[in-house]
This record gives C-alpha cells, structure tokens and sequence, in this order.
C-alpha cells in the first residue's frame, strides 16, 4: 500500500476557490492573481464576494453585502458576558474558537445547511469575527468593547474596535491587503479539515470551530506570531547572524520560512515585505523589517529556503499595533470567508472524506487463560 505522508501530493478535491500556483510563484483567486487583486486595491469586502459568489461584485452586489455585513456587525449579549468571564490568561485562539461554538447556539437555523442558508451564515460570521477579537481585547485591557462604525469598511472597523480611535488611512490599507492575501489558499490544513467536517453534512459552525483548531497550531497560522516573537527574542540587529547559525547549528527550527507548494517563494510574502518596510517607516521604527531582511538573508546563506505568508506579516501587524498573540486571530479573520466557500463547494459535492490507513500494530494477541 503507497503511503503519503501528510497527504502529500494527494488530490483530495476540485475547487474554483483559489489555486496556488508554484512554477509561477502565484496565488489565483477564481482566476485572478494576487498581484493584481493587491495592486489594484481591491477592497476585503470585494474579494469576499468573489470567493463566495464567484465573481466580482457590481456596485449594486457591493452596497448589498456591505449593507449585509454593517447588519451582522452584532454579538448577542451573552458571548459579551462569557468574555468578561474567561480566564485572565487564556489563550486567544482557544477563545475564539469556543466564541465560534458559542455562536451556534444563537444562530436561528444554525442545522440549515442549504446554500442560500449556509452563505448567510458565511457573511454574518465574516462579520462577527474581528467583533469577537476586538471585544476580548477591549476587556482584557480593561476596556469597554467598542461598537462597529457604520462609515468604516471591514479592514478599517477591525482597527478602529480595537483602538477607539478612527485608523489611519495607511494602517487600514495594509489591513486590508492583508485580509486580501489570507481569504483563501487552497487546500490548506484548516481548509480540509473545515471541508472533512462538511462531508459529513455538519453545520457551517461545526466546521468552522474545527477549522479553527486547525489554524491554532504553530506550523499552520501560528507561525505569524511565533516569528514575531523570534525578531524580538533575537532583539538586535547585530544579533542575527549569530543568532541563525546557531539555530541551524541546533536544528531549530526558524518560524516563517518554506512552504509546501512554493519552492521559489510565496507571492504573498513579496507585498508583505513591501508593506512592512512602508508601515515601518511610517512609524519610523525599522529595526524589526530590517532584522526580518537580514534573518532572510541569513537562512539564504544557510540553505535556499524562502520566506512565506507569515514571515514579513509578523513585522507589518507590530507595526500597526496588532497585539502578537491576535496576530493567528486575525489570520482567522479573513480565512473565514475562504473556509466558508469550501464548506459551501463540499456541500455541493456531497462525498464522505473517509480514506484508508494501513494497520502496522500487533497482531494475533490472546487473552491469558481463566
């Protein structure tokens, strides 16, 4: 029996989501590049449309759903008192992914997973994320949650719960180039387990808070915060150097480099460093993109390995004053409108995820006689 490691290589499904495109070193999004969807600033909101409906919005389909979503800005009362109850350390992914379950016991036709139903829900989840994240924070500082803004688009809204204070323009533009780039990317781990739990015909909720799991572990979305908390461990510019031999002298393992599918480079990483270095001067505080520069720079000489997704995300979010550990939170933030539309595409599909394993246990064993 051949066996795949890590499911390497195996064609699980067709999708019409996003395809990551590795001679290329391209991310295409229901037929357009990243590149094209970054540089041309298209808004969260638009590329949510896209991925959940197929294509991008008319003007008419923009207000709606914006409308939609300004509507499903509300949390019901009881998850903002189970917040106020959580354990002063808990750990915010594991918050946010109980909040998710929570959620379902208030979502009225929560069983309903018909497609119209099930895009509803996937728009009202879009929004309840970053009210989910924002309000944690806002208590755990000692603050009262902030309501939404109905002037204030997605990106600028998740800044603006978070700080009371209108965002600036800029930080609300890497915010949304951000959300942009983590919408979708395929057949990730959190993307199949979402879509295993979907062929079984479970709720969107269901699959959502598994997905969540998913995404909670340090090789999938827990690599942004842990290569943060790697610049700041090594601390200094003149540090790093030393700092990467010995990681490859005691086979560390560096947080936000290589990725399974691009061998020559994520795309994503490309607008990232391009950002952090912008949201770095904007501060004027360029320590951490130059020290992420010269951390790539460094692992290069070591072995030809390239940073990801995560890698220059982690300098770009410090910069705009996301706290490190919401950092996965808000990678969640935007995944949920991905994780959504494969949940949609696997109900459409209607197959059971049930593969084989090969038995390499004992054999033969008795019970000892009476």
């Amino acid at each position: 029996m051949a066996i795949s490691k890590g499911l390497a290589d195996v064609v699980f499904t067709q999708t019409e989501i996003s395809h990551p495109d590795s001679d290329n070193s391209n991310l295409i999004m229901r037929g357009y590049s990243i590149d094209d969807l970054v540089n041309g600033n298209v808004s969260f909101e638009e590329v949510a449309h896209l991925v959940l409906y197929g294509h991008l919005p008319s003007e008419s389909e923009l207000s709606a759903l914006n409308a939609q979503l300004q509507i499903d800005r509300v949390l019901p009362p009881a998850i903002y008192d189970w917040l106020r109850k959580l354990p002063e350390q808990v750990v915010p992914m594991t918050m946010l992914r109980t909040a998710i379950s929570l959620l379902a016991l208030h979502e009225q036709g929560v069983e309903d997973i018909t497609i119209p139903a099930t895009l509803r829900k996937a728009i009202r989840l879009t929004a309840q994320f970053p009210m989910i994240c924002a309000a944690f924070q806002r208590i755990r500082e000692g603050k009262q949650p902030i309501d939404p803004s109905p002037s204030l688009g997605h990106a600028a809204n998740i800044l603006y719960m978070l700080n009371g204070k209108a965002p600036d323009p800029d930080f609300t533009r890497a915010m949304n180039a951000y959300l942009v780039m983590l919408i979708d990317h395929s057949m990730n781990n959190s993307t199949f387990t979402a879509r295993t739990v979907a062929s079984t015909q479970a709720d969107l909720h269901s699959c959502v808070t598994a997905a969540l799991a998913s995404l909670k572990g340090p090789l999938h979305g827990g690599a942004n915060e842990a290569t943060m908390k790697m610049l700041l461990e090594i601390g200094d510019e003149s540090k790093v150097d030393a700092w990467v031999d010995n990681a490859f002298a005691t086979k560390r393992i560096i947080m936000g480099f290589g990725h399974r599918i691009y061998k020559h480079g994520d795309p994503r990483a490309r607008h990232l460093n391009r950002l952090a270095e912008e949201m770095g001067r904007k501060v004027n505080a360029l320590k951490y993109y130059n020290m992420s520069r010269m951390v790539e720079a460094a692992v290069l000489r070591h072995r030809e390995i390239y940073p990801n997704v995560d890698f220059y995300s982690a300098a770009m979010m410090y910069y705009i004053g996301i706290p490190i550990d919401l950092f996965t939170p808000m990678f969640a933030c935007a995944r949920i409108t991905g994780w959504s539309g494969h949940v949609i595409e696997q109900y459409k599909e209607a197959a059971l995820v049930r593969p084989k394993s090969e038995y390499v246990g004992p054999r033969d064993l008795h019970l000892p006689a009476a």
